[in-house]
């Protein structure tokens, strides 16, 4: 049963691969000294797990039954990273942050069982959080009191996301754009989100535009 989002106090930000909305969330979260929740670290970890055990990302079926019977669960603390539990073990992020899992997560991600799964995990979740992804204002928390779409081209993305890894430019920017023709489906915005162009804009200034319509909780 989907929680009656409204009185959680959700406030969602999507966006393409690399568009900042996980740094944008981070911080947002930290200046409302609420949790910040990804909900790509689940889809991640599932990448990982499948890979590492062999499992075919186009199983899906096999899939769910290895997130399900691996007892995989998202763990999120105020001014933490979130954590990805796996039984009594635990993740490392650096782990599900890698080229090799960023070629397997938008296969992984368009499973529709796989998205529910997910899904549920993140309606379990209690309390005023800043959750960001691809569909959170869309499909996974449509009542989210605040709704945020964090964009700018592939070749700004790709800049980025070569600063945060040793990575040929050129590559990156093709492997966003194959990324952002499989995410297509999820990469709509809701329709009453407040829309964000990041190319011209600092951190900070996202970061001050997002606090700014939110307002006081």
């Amino acid at each position: 049963m989907i929680k009656p989002v409204a009185t959680q106090r959700v406030i969602a930000l999507d966006g393409p691969a690399a568009s900042g909305k996980s740094s944008v969330a981070r911080l947002v979260a930290e200046r409302l000294g609420v949790p910040y929740v990804s909900s790509g670290l689940l889809y991640r970890a599932a990448t990982y797990l499948a890979q590492r055990r062999g499992v075919g990302l186009d199983d899906e079926a096999a899939l769910v039954q290895l997130l399900t019977a691996m007892q995989v669960r998202l763990e999120v603390q105020i001014g933490l990273p979130n954590r990805v539990r796996v039984g009594d073990d635990v993740l490392e992020n650096a782990a599900l942050h890698t080229d090799t899992v960023d070629a397997g997560v938008s296969v992984v991600a368009r499973h529709p069982r796989v998205r529910a799964w997910v899904d549920a995990r993140l309606r379990e979740l209690e309390g005023v959080f800043v959750v960001e992804g691809r569909d959170m204002g869309t499909v996974v928390f449509p009542g989210a009191v605040h709704k945020f779409y964090l964009s700018a081209p592939a070749e700004v993305r790709a800049a980025r996301r070569v600063g945060e890894r040793a990575a040929d430019l050129a590559e990156v920017t093709e492997a966003l754009k194959r990324r952002d023709a499989l995410d297509r489906a999820q990469l709509r915005p809701a329709r009453d989100a407040r829309h964000l162009d990041t190319r011209e804009l600092t951190l900070a200034e996202v970061v001050a535009e997002v606090l700014s319509a939110i307002g006081p909780l």
